[in-house]
């Protein structure tokens, strides 16, 4: 999954591909780098960033959206407002990426379920401004697992259905640097409830401090290499695909733990996610 972010102000690549064309063209660049699914982002959510208003959002994605889903690419649209993900899907995207993990609204649950839109449900605490300060936990690995299974719990109660539910146990999002790889040691429990799991620790803090010298975190531009070790053990792992920047890096990382188990990528290709949207299904 090849991270597009079409904003000011993310993290890592904000302002890169702000405008609609730069956003298009680089689109276009991670498919042809191997990114089988393009995760479209209008609104930032890295620690302390400012919210939007939907119609901003969707001023910012939809044009990309359309242009990229007339090219045939596969598209999942990073947002946490219902208005924006039933625009998108309108416009030809086929998956919904909520990062607001237990402050999801009723109107997506609602949006998601009636649509029966492919969703990737993610763990997180609180808001971008509050997140930092709400990661403590009596288990991590625990703590996420019940929190992400009663919000399941939730959508299934709607009407979605359970193979349409992706995991993601929201690296960065409410975890301090240790708890990141103790998820990440933890994804066989994640991928033992039955349901597809993202991985998303591209260019993260915890992989910056990781590869720190002389106490300087290493900067996001610096965290590719370790992004693409993570890819390779999260293939190992069984993750159903990894979220990252640098898509070629990574679909080779993923090509190389199959390669050496001796499987096949467990990754939805277009026509599978498509099925999945419109009422077919595939693991």
């Amino acid at each position: 999954m090849g991270v597009l972010n079409v904003t000011p102000d993310s993290f890592s690549d904000g302002g890169e591909h702000a405008g609609h064309e730069a956003a298009i063209a680089h689109g276009l660049r991670l498919l042809a780098e191997g990114a089988d699914v393009l995760d479209v982002g209008g609104e930032s959510t890295r620690p302390g960033s400012e919210r939007i208003t939907p119609a901003e959002e969707q001023r910012r994605i939809l044009p990309v959206v359309e242009a990229l889903a007339a090219a045939g690419a596969v598209l999942s649209v990073d947002t946490l407002h219902a208005a924006t993900a039933a625009a998108v899907l309108d416009a030809g995207a086929h998956l919904v990426n909520d990062v607001s993990g237990l402050s999801v609204t009723p109107e997506m649950v609602e949006l998601v379920a009636e649509r029966q839109a492919p969703y990737v449900l993610t763990h997180a605490r609180g808001t971008p401004a509050t997140m930092d300060g709400l990661a403590d936990y009596d288990d991590v690995v625990d703590d996420v697992l019940a929190e992400l299974e009663t919000l399941r719990d939730r959508l299934v109660a709607a009407g979605l259905a359970p193979e349409r539910i992706v995991l993601d146990p929201g690296l960065g999002f409410a975890k301090r640097g240790a708890q990141n790889w103790a998820l990440l040691r933890a994804l066989p429990r994640f991928t033992a409830t039955g349901h597809r799991v993202l991985v998303g620790a591209s260019r993260k803090r915890f992989l910056g401090a990781l590869l720190e010298t002389h106490g300087t975190a290493r900067p996001p531009a610096g965290r590719d290499a370790a992004t693409a070790a993570v890819s390779a053990l999260s293939a190992h792992a069984d993750a159903w695909a990894v979220r990252v920047h640098d898509v070629r890096a990574s679909a080779d990382a993923v090509a190389v733990a199959h390669a050496w188990r001796g499987t096949e990528p467990a990754v939805l290709r277009p026509g599978a996610l498509r099925a999945d949207a419109t009422g077919g299904g595939a693991r």
